[in-house]
């Protein structure tokens, strides 16, 4: 069993966090509009299905890694059949 964490975007993933996501995390934290107003800033989960790891956003973005191996970027409202 894999047990998954949180973490605030902008900061350095855990360690739990596998490399291979990691720079789509980071390219994804990158592109986030700064904040003027000193909001908190959204938070990722790490979980894993199948024992696949998923970082999901507070936003609704969601980097996974498909049995293919791939990485892919994506939205909660996206088709990930598509």
């Amino acid at each position: 069993m894999q047990l998954g964490t949180r973490w605030s975007s902008g900061q350095e993933p855990p360690a739990a966090v596998p490399a291979t996501l990691r720079p789509q995390i980071a390219a994804v934290d990158r592109a986030l509009p700064a904040d003027d107003l000193g909001q908190p800033r959204p938070r990722w989960t790490l979980t894993f299905l199948e024992g696949r790891p998923i970082a999901e956003l507070d936003t609704g973005v969601i980097v996974e890694l498909l049995a293919s191996g791939t990485v892919i970027v994506r939205h909660d409202d996206e088709d990930e059949f598509a």
